[in-house]
């Protein structure tokens, strides 16, 4: 990497990123001039862990052992307006209501379907369970509507080797059937820090893009 990325890459990441908004419909998102990249995942798969790691802010995103407290589009701005980061409401939990699992389900897909601005979606998948139906079912959507995607595949560090580079594989060859998909799945730990700085720079070029 070069000198002059490493350091637009610790200036994006280094404390100053800020919440700016937290949206319950598609009619009030944000302006769209500044490029987006969205973070979709079942619920408990770990995405504010992993957006605070990312951001190097404990409390940029909150976090909670109850699934299903993220129930809006979050969004937030990395670099002032280099990049938006955006948290979707976790997917797939049960104990929610039917009236606001559809309703989650319906800006989810409202905003990956019309958003002109969004460069790439990361679906977190739990490495210890693999994927489920309800990912698939995003997959697929974002399969349909050519957006762009990368599985991340989070705490790795709570499995064993063996079985991480068993889940690493039966992701691979699932993703052969997903055009949309990139061919590999991206490892991480957000507590102990593994695979953090590498999607910092993947996120560094989806900005310049």
């Amino acid at each position: 990497m070069e000198t002059e990325a490493k350091k637009t890459i610790a200036q994006m990441f280094s404390g100053n990123c800020k919440f700016i908004a937290g949206v319950t419909s598609i009619d009030i998102l944000p302006d769209t001039s500044v490029a987006e990249v969205a973070f979709a995942g079942r619920s408990n798969v770990g995405k504010s862990t992993l957006l605070n790691a990312i951001t190097s802010q404990a409390n940029l995103a909150r976090t909670s052992h109850t699934p299903g407290r993220t129930q809006q589009l979050n969004f937030f701005d990395v670099g002032g307006e280099v990049l938006r980061l955006v948290d979707l409401p976790g997917y797939g939990y049960a104990k929610a209501s039917k009236k606001d699992i559809k309703a989650w389900n319906s800006l989810i897909r409202q905003y990956l379907k019309g958003r002109p601005n969004l460069r790439q979606v990361f679906i977190l998948i739990d490495s210890r369970h693999g994927a489920k139906d309800v990912d698939i079912e995003v997959m697929k959507l974002l399969d349909e509507v050519a957006v762009a995607y990368q599985i991340i595949l989070t705490k790795i560090d709570k499995v064993k080797k063996q079985e991480l580079k068993k889940c690493v594989e039966n992701m691979k060859y699932m993703l052969k059937k997903h055009p949309a998909a990139f061919p590999e799945p991206h490892c991480c730990s957000s507590h102990k820090k593994y695979g953090i700085d590498e999607l910092r720079y993947k996120l560094y070029e989806l900005a310049k893009k």
